[in-house]
């Protein structure tokens, strides 16, 4: 049986809508997954004339959902006003997003969807719409009440997790303890094993400073951090190696060489292994109850409503969605035995 895949609206004045409608319109994801839009339906509908998708929507939950052209969509709940402006920041369309994501949550924790796909926000927009949290992830972490979260950049065999993720560089170094450390690692180690089904994992673990700190002359975060907390994750069983120059790794790095690399703060890891993608890399959240993955690219304002969106990445975040869904719960199941 197919599974349900939730995937919200993201910032309806960027690019969400335009990429989950033609995502959803892909032969290939209707015969892995039911999709189920989760945002307004006038915005769903404005989007597919603009960008001349011949889709007809029905409510959630609805047996046409996974014929052809017809599409489910699930309002959330209430009657905010809908402000529909591409490429306009906006509280209106903050607060849309905010609703999407929640409803999604709920609905995946009670298991009407197997795994959550969320489109692009505005962080502004949310923070307008008196949305508190960095970003998605962490949202997202709050409303599944998750004791941990890491973020996995991913394209194919190459995936990156991040220890610190949305924090302004100049507080990078301050942010990044042995016990933060020591959490995004295990969190990162378990998802490779549950998620993604590999045994024993191989992980490389970048310095932060040039040259790996060079013994503590340009920096003590190895020194004081990342080697003693590598070192005790070692004795654990973990298969960690490094720390790396990250320059120098990446100048040699082949995917597949590692299964993941850890990275310690946002375009370290991320600068990588997004030139490698060139477009169709996916966001996953690790260690939440529930499945999540997102678009690697962010609301694109300045060509929203211009009917130009690349899907490529959304269809890649629905496929890895539903992949890790399966793997989930097969090692649930093993796990249970």
């Amino acid at each position: 049986m197919k599974p349900t895949i939730a995937i919200t609206v993201g910032d309806y004045n960027g690019i969400g809508p335009e990429v989950a409608l033609k995502a959803v319109a892909s032969p290939l994801l209707r015969r892995i997954c039911t999709p189920v839009l989760v945002g307004p339906e006038v915005i769903f509908e404005r989007v597919a004339i603009r960008s001349a998708l011949r889709t007809r929507f029905v409510p959630f939950p609805s047996r046409e959902g996974g014929n052809g052209r017809t599409v489910q969509v699930l309002e959330p709940p209430g009657n905010d006003p809908v402000r529909f402006s591409p490429g306009k920041l906006s509280a209106y369309a903050g607060a849309a997003a905010g609703a999407a994501i929640r409803t999604s949550v709920d609905l995946v924790l009670g298991g009407g969807a197997g795994a959550l796909v969320t489109a692009p926000v505005s962080k502004h927009a949310l923070h307008l719409a008196g949305i508190n949290a960095p970003g998605q992830t962490e949202l997202l972490q709050r409303l599944t009440r998750s004791p941990s979260v890491a973020m996995i950049l991913v394209c194919g065999s190459f995936r990156v997790g991040l220890v610190t993720i949305h924090t302004p560089v100049r507080n990078v170094a301050r942010e990044l303890t042995a016990g933060l450390l020591l959490e995004r690692v295990t969190v990162i180690e378990r998802a490779l094993r549950t998620d993604w089904r590999i045994r024993s994992p191989r992980i490389a673990v970048l310095a932060l400073n040039p040259h790996a700190g060079e013994q503590g002359d340009i920096g003590n975060e190895e020194q004081r951090v990342i080697i003693p907390v590598t070192a005790a994750l070692r004795k654990k069983g973990m298969r960690l190696e490094g720390p790396f120059p990250a320059d120098a790794f990446f100048a040699r790095y082949t995917p597949g060489t590692y299964d993941a690399v850890i990275a310690m703060y946002h375009d370290q890891g991320l600068i990588p292994l997004k030139m490698t993608a060139r477009g169709r890399a996916v966001n996953v959240s690790a260690g939440l109850p529930i499945v999540r993955t997102s678009p690697d690219h962010g609301t694109a304002f300045d060509i929203a409503g211009r009917s130009i969106a690349d899907p490529a990445s959304m269809i890649e975040a629905v496929r890895t969605a539903v992949a890790l869904s399966s793997h989930r719960r097969r090692t649930a199941r093993e796990e249970a035995r």
